[in-house]
């Protein structure tokens, strides 16, 4: 006799999750060929730790909260796996980026207001992975309807691109945001580009590439992004602009939807606009893009799942692809959806 299945809607979200990775499980040791027949036949445990890094992973919440825990205390899994829970939040919380950086570096925070701020990485205590974020309000001060919105490890050279939802960008040289940059700087004109959203280091002589929540993209060259910044991509009604990325066309960006699938599209088959501002083109068929993080060879791809459920994997294992594609399982996911992304090279130390 087969029983229905009982709704778990009402039940504790950690206990619904665990119900639903065993389940998904079992759909996978069931499945009878193609990938899933791959994933059944694959051990899922995680590969041996690398050894102690001081790089760490920097979690980031919807509340203020963020996270930094060591590198190493992440072991891969195969692509396609469940991953394991993280950042220990309120069940209304939920995660909304990451970024890795060494405990002896920076950060450098970005708000939704285009406002910046440095805060010293060893200001955060380090955490083990199940564990609670700590309050940025406890060394940043925000506005009442301010937000955390990027966090990315300081550079002395290079430029910061930084992208607008409503599709403006404006790179700004490392210098700017330096020992000498004053709390809660404004990097740009608010009222003319909209919200930030997104950002990312460059190295001055390189192309952007911008995607949108519909999986729409443009490549341009970051060198004729006006100084005061200016339009990025057009975007079609009903969408927005949610990641950036700096590209080479003999590179590739590891592109990543809500529903767990991505793909590595290589630069050499998505050709750049002679200028910016156009309207973007397919880059992953996918209802709800995510991310977009720039990957190399020997990389390895870190997600976070809404209920806090955190993947590493080799990006070695994702397909690259020239063309457009809809992508290939990397996070199993049940009532749940990516949030973030991020990439490092397994190679990063102190």
């Amino acid at each position: 006799m087969t029983l229905p299945r009982p709704d778990l809607s009402q039940m504790d979200a950690v206990v619904r999750t665990y119900i639903e990775s065993l389940e998904a499980e079992i759909e996978r040791l069931r499945a009878g060929g193609g990938e899933a027949a791959e994933a059944a036949s694959t051990p899922e445990a995680a590969e041996p730790s690398e050894p102690p890094t001081t790089i760490n992973l920097i979690v980031l919440s919807h509340g203020g909260l963020l996270k930094r825990t060591p590198r190493h205390l992440y072991a891969r899994q195969r692509r396609s796996g469940m991953g394991i829970f993280d950042i220990d939040l309120p069940e209304e919380e939920a995660p909304i980026g990451l970024t890795l950086a060494d405990e002896s570096g920076t950060l450098i925070l970005l708000t939704n207001q285009a406002r910046a701020f440095r805060l010293p990485v060893s200001k955060l205590s380090e955490s083990p992975v199940r564990a609670r974020g700590q309050s940025l309000g406890d060394h940043v001060a925000l506005h009442a309807d301010e937000g955390l919105v990027v966090a990315l490890a300081g550079q002395s050279q290079g430029y910061l691109a930084m992208l607008s939802q409503s599709g403006h960008v404006r790179c700004l040289p490392a210098h700017v945001f330096g020992e000498s940059l004053s709390p809660g700087a404004d990097v740009y004109n608010l009222d003319r580009l909209g919200p930030l959203v997104a950002a990312c280091w460059t190295p001055g002589n390189g192309d952007l590439f911008i995607a949108t929540r519909n999986g729409l993209a443009i490549r341009f060259s970051e060198k004729q992004v006006s100084l005061q910044g200016g339009p990025g991509i057009r975007l079609e009604a009903g969408d927005a602009a949610i990641a950036i990325a700096s590209a080479r066309n003999e590179s590739g960006v590891f592109l990543l939807g809500a529903d767990g699938k991505g793909t590595i599209r290589l630069m050499t088959g998505f050709s750049p606009n002679k200028s910016p501002g156009a309207g973007g083109k397919v880059a992953m068929k996918t209802e709800k893009l995510i991310g977009a993080v720039a990957v190399n060879e020997g990389d390895d791809v870190f997600s976070i799942s809404r209920l806090s459920k955190i993947i590493r994997f080799r990006a070695s294992e994702v397909p690259a692809k020239e063309g457009v594609v809809q992508g290939v399982h990397c996070m199993s996911l049940r009532a749940d959806e990516t949030v973030a992304v991020a990439a490092s090279p397994t190679a990063l130390s102190a």
